[in-house]
């Protein structure tokens, strides 16, 4: 199982008890985003310029901003990754870098990327996915934060101290 294995999958997976079902509806999610097609209703196209420019400047920050999170989480997370809710094994809680501005970046960054899409295009559909992506991770982030409060006595007061998914905000 390789790499599998190390990130926690075993041959039980399928029974669900590390979380894998939250990996598999968030993978569904990521795909079903990815062969969407666009669509906005026609007079969306008829804002003004200068509205257009902004609702792009706001798709290139939450990108840059999405690039940013996904970048950073994974070189601080390094060997601590893995796409189960449930803590590895041999993990230590990161708290330094990134994750001393955000609990959950990597979550952070496909939901701000997701949106910066979104916005990007207007797609309606894609907005709704982006809704639910945020839904599911949400949910998962709970669970994972119950498995990492079991594993980490300290998890408690970085929780206290640091945001969820937005800095300062949630």
């Amino acid at each position: 199982m390789g790499k599998l294995a190390d990130w926690g999958f075993t041959k039980d997976s399928w029974k669900g008890t590390h979380g894998e079902y939250w990996v598999l509806a968030q993978g569904l999610i990521l795909v079903g985003f990815a062969l969407l097609p666009q669509w906005h209703p026609a007079g969306w196209d008829l804002w003004p310029q200068g509205v257009t420019y902004l609702r792009g400047a706001i798709a290139l920050s939450f990108a840059s901003f999405a690039v940013i999170l996904l970048g950073r989480g994974l070189i601080d997370l390094g060997d601590n990754l893995t796409p189960l809710p449930y803590p590895r094994e041999d993990s230590s809680l990161v708290q330094t870098g990134i994750y001393g501005w955000v609990r959950h970046c990597l979550y952070s960054g496909l939901i701000f990327g997701t949106a910066a899409y979104s916005l990007w295009t207007l797609s309606l559909p894609h907005f709704v996915v982006t809704g639910m992506l945020l839904i599911i991770l949400d949910l998962k982030a709970r669970k994972e934060e119950a498995w990492l409060c079991d594993r980490f006595p300290e998890y408690a007061d970085y929780r206290q101290q640091v945001s969820k998914f937005i800095p300062w905000l949630y």
